[in-house]
């Protein structure tokens, strides 16, 4: 069972990244699917769910209205959209599905 997330990096306040997380190993089309992150010196916090046929969705008010959740079962993959990225927005960010957690991955937003 794992989850490997990619698409992290460095970027300007206001600009845009897509994290994808490749699943296997588990029925993925069968799991709900999460997004978390956790900042220097904080807690991890939920950022997005995506329930297991992809018609449902969950935000955190601090990312609602900037990042989208989707998912695509026949690629066993999810993916968050960031748009509108704030300095705060920097964390790594992990993929969580069927008890497990990827390795996560940087996002860094500075000028």
């Amino acid at each position: 069972v794992q989850l490997v997330e990619s698409g992290g990096g460095l970027v300007q306040p206001g600009g845009s990244l897509r994290l994808s997380c490749v699943a296997s190993g588990f029925p993925f089309r069968f799991y709900d699917m999460n997004w978390y992150r956790q900042a220097p010196g904080k807690e991890r916090e939920l950022v997005a769910v995506i329930n297991n046929a992809g018609a449902a969705t969950f935000y955190s008010d601090s990312v609602k209205g900037r990042f989208t959740i989707s998912r695509d079962n026949t690629k066993n993959t999810v993916a968050l959209q960031m748009n509108n990225l704030k300095p705060e927005d920097t964390a790594v960010y992990y993929c969580r599905g069927a008890s497990v957690w990827g390795q996560g991955t940087q996002v860094t937003v500075s000028s």
